[in-house]
């Protein structure tokens, strides 16, 4: 299908710097976009250049309305809107949540960042599990700076299992802290990035933020504080119960983890798995999956997630093949 448009004041800039949203946008949808003088012309499959043409409409009106776009800002809305064909650029504009955290200024981008990010606004507990560089846990701890400046909530805590605090740390030289902090690196990574270091510190002396391996969560009740656990697919079951069984009034939990990075010793039971098939629709909870779509570090991360998932499941059926074929026995031999 080819629809040719006019355009209007301000649309051609949705093409953006070196045409870079429109070639996202096609390599997306597959399409083919033309700007000729004052018309567009729109080459693909009848759906995809009809949503093409909405997504150009809604965007000269919303320009008209005095709404501003940045590239990253629109790139993330188109990568949304390709992801749920049904949604619209003025409905995504009007509830993509701009999370203001600290310094920085954090928008979701892809549609399962931001149901997640929804989730956490709505529900006590939430649950993201998905593969590396999907934005889990930095997601999670800029919901919980935006809770704690807003004074919704009066402390932070974020734990982690030390799924080697055992021998192998205890030869290590220095205090209990010292030697479980490398586990930690990543929650005081993402603090630092949105809050001064100054005042992440100064926070941390107060235990207004607290960074603890989930061993030090046993026989607490957490009120008013926003809980992220990460890396929870390294829980035990009998962690993740504890855990779960922690959190007091008015506080909010979000636990992150990969399913498909369990570090426990073989044959042991990851807490995260079984927190799914056990609360899996409780009122409260809610799971948001992310997936190799979702990744947004470098592009060959998300070819790695993607190799990965394909040589798994090769595997598995495999594996099915093995247990299913016919046992063959040899006739017995003449007495």
């Amino acid at each position: 299908m080819r629809k040719s448009i006019r355009i209007g004041d301000g649309v051609a800039d949705f093409f953006g710097t070196h045409d870079q949203n429109v070639k996202y946008l096609e390599s997306l949808l597959k399409v083919q976009v033309h700007l000729d003088r004052d018309n567009i012309t729109i080459d693909g499959d009848d759906d995809h250049v009809q949503l093409v043409e909405r997504l150009i409409e809604d965007y000269g009106q919303l320009r008209s309305e005095g709404v501003k776009f940045s590239n990253g800002d629109l790139k993330s809305v188109i990568r949304i809107i390709s992801e749920d064909t049904s949604q619209s650029l003025r409905g995504v504009v009007s509830t993509v949540m701009q999370v203001q955290a600290g310094k920085r200024s954090v928008t979701p981008k892809t549609l399962n960042q931001k149901l997640y990010i929804e989730a956490i606004e709505k529900h006590d507990m939430v649950f993201g599990i998905g593969p590396a560089g999907t934005g889990k846990t930095y997601l999670a701890v800029s919901m919980a700076v935006r809770a704690l400046l807003e004074k919704r909530v009066n402390r932070i805590v974020l734990t982690r299992p030390a799924v080697e605090a055992g021998e192998r740390l205890g030869f290590l030289p220095g205090t209990l802290q010292e030697k479980i902090d490398p586990y930690l690196k990543p929650l005081y990574d993402a603090l630092y990035d949105m809050l001064d270091v100054e005042r992440v510190d100064r926070n941390l002396e107060r235990g207004v933020i607290e960074i603890a391996p989930i061993a030090f969560m046993r026989g607490r009740t957490l009120n008013d504080a926003f809980v992220i656990l990460d890396e929870a697919q390294n829980t035990t079951p009998e962690q993740m119960k504890m855990f779960l069984t922690r959190i007091g009034y008015n506080s909010k939990a979000v636990i992150t983890g990969d399913v498909t990075q369990v570090d426990l010793p073989f044959g042991k039971m990851s807490g995260l798995v079984e927190a799914e098939r056990v609360i899996s629709g409780v009122e409260g909870t809610s799971f948001i999956h992310f997936n190799d779509r979702d990744v947004v570090r470098h592009p060959l991360v998300q070819r790695i997630v993607r190799a990965y998932e394909t040589y798994s499941n090769q595997a598995a059926k495999q594996q099915t093949l093995h247990f299913n074929e016919p046992v063959r026995t040899e006739p017995a031999g003449d007495a």
